[in-house]
C-alpha cells in the first residue's frame, strides 16, 4: 500500500514534511495547498506535485491522508473537515493554543474513527530514540530525573511570536511532550520561571525569551526543562536521563563528528544551526511512523492526546510564571 498524501501549506515547516514523504518508501506525495503563489509555484517545481485548493483536496479520491501544516489557528478546523471527508491526518503541533477547543476537535476526530498524530518530531529522532530504548530495556534502572536542554541560535520574527501562543505553547511544547514520554508517568505539578534576557523587544510582545520549568509526577520523579531563544554556538539540544541504576545522555550534532587537536587545544566543528538539519532523520522517520500507523490500523506513536497533554503542561506554565506558585496539572482538566 501506497499512502497518497496532500501537504497543506508550502512554508518552511510544510516543504519540511514534504521532502520527507517524498524520501519515505510507502508514501507518495500528490498535492500541496498554498495560498502564495511563489511558494505554491517553487513547491511544484521541487516535488513535481499538483497544486490543488483545500476545496479539491478535500473531495479528491487520490489522496488518503494529509498533513496540516498551515497556521496554528487554522488546525482545529482542518482536523474536524479532514476527519469527516474520511482522510488519515498528520497535524503539526499545536492543535490549537486553546485547551477546549483541541478537546472539541479531539471529539470529532474520536467521533468520526479518523486517524490523527499530532507532529511531536524530537521522539523520532534517532538519537533519542536509543536513549528511549535504553531506558525501557532497565539498563539505567527507574528513572529519577530528566533534564532537557532546548536553545535556539536565534529568536522568531516578531511577527510569528506575536500568533505563536508564546514561547512555552510554542517551543517548551516540544520539551513538555519528551518529558512526558521520559518520565513514564503523567506529570502532578509544574513550576515556571521565565524572563526576557536576549531582546527587549519579545517582552514588548507580551512574552518571554528564557525559561525554565520543573515538572513532577506523583512519585517524586522530576524534569527540569531550559529553554532559551539565543544560544550564539549553535542550535543546542540536548538529553540526560539519570536513574537508579545509572544514566543516558543524548548529545549534540555537529556539521562533522570529528575533534581537532593543535597547539591552540582542542576543537570541534561548530552545531547544526536549525532544527531542519538538526532534525531531518527525525522527520523521516515521523513520516514512515504515520505510513504505518494507516497501513496497520493502529493507533499512531503521537496521538491527539499527547497533543492536549502538552498544552495543558504550557497552560500550566504560563500560570505559574503568572502566578509565581506550583501549579497542579489537575487545576486545568477538572
Amino acid at each position: 500500500m501506497t499512502l497518497r498524501f496532500a501537504v497543506l501549506g508550502a512554508g518552511r515547516i510544510g516543504v519540511t514534511h514534504a521532502r520527507a514523504i517524498a524520501a519515505v518508501p510507502g508514501a507518495t506525495l500528490v498535492a500541496m495547498a498554498e495560498p502564495s503563489e511563489a511558494a505554491a509555484t517553487s513547491a511544484a517545481e521541487t516535488f513535481g506535485c499538483e497544486i490543488r485548493s483545500i476545496e479539491a483536496i478535500e473531495a479528491a479520491g487520490d489522496v488518503d491522508a494529509v498533513a496540516i501544516c498551515t497556521p496554528t489557528d487554522t488546525h482545529a478546523d482542518l482536523i474536524e473537515r479532514f476527519a469527516r471527508a474520511g482522510k488519515a491526518i498528520f497535524c503539526e503541533k499545536p492543535i490549537d493554543l486553546d485547551a477546549d477547543r483541541v478537546r472539541a476537535a479531539l471529539a470529532v476526530v474520536e467521533d468520526t474513527g479518523a486517524t490523527l498524530m499530532v507532529g511531536f518530531n524530537r521522539r523520532f529522532d534517532p538519537d533519542f530514540g536509543a536513549l528511549k530504548q535504553t531506558i525501557d530495556a532497565g539498563r539505567i534502572g527507574a528513572v529519577e530525573m530528566v533534564t532537557l536542554t532546548s536553545r535556539d541560535p536565534g529568536p522568531p520574527p516578531a511577527e510569528y511570536i506575536k500568533v505563536s501562543g508564546g514561547i512555552f505553547r510554542d517551543m517548551t511544547i516540544h520539551d513538555f511532550d519528551m518529558a512526558r514520554w521520559l518520565l513514564g508517568e503523567p506529570v502532578e505539578t509544574v513550576t515556571a520561571q521565565a524572563s526576557v534576557l536576549t531582546d527587549p523587544e519579545i517582552g514588548k510582545l507580551g512574552d518571554y525569551d528564557t525559561a525554565t520549568v520543573i515538572l513532577r509526577t506523583a512519585s517524586g520523579r522530576q524534569a527540569v526543562i531550559t529553554n532559551s531563544r539565543r544560544a550564539t554556538y549553535g542550535y543546542d539540544q540536548r538529553i540526560e536521563v539519570l536513574g537508579s541504576d545509572g544514566a543516558v545522555s543524548a548529545q549534540n550534532h555537529r556539521e562533522a563528528n570529528i575533534e581537532i587537536a593543535d597547539s591552540a587545544g582542542f576543537h570541534s566543528p561548530p552545531l547544526l544551526n536549525f532544527f531542519m538539519s538538526r532534525y531531518t532523520a527525525a522527520y523521516a522517520v515521523e513520516i514512515t511512523a504515520f505510513v504505518e500507523a494507516v497501513r496497520d490500523g493502529t493507533p499512531p506513536p503521537t496521538t491527539g492526546e499527547d497533543g492536549l497533554m502538552a498544552l495543558l503542561l504550557a497552560d500550566a506554565a504560563v500560570l505559574s510564571v503568572a502566578e509565581g506558585r506550583t501549579v497542579r496539572v489537575d487545576e486545568l482538566t477538572r
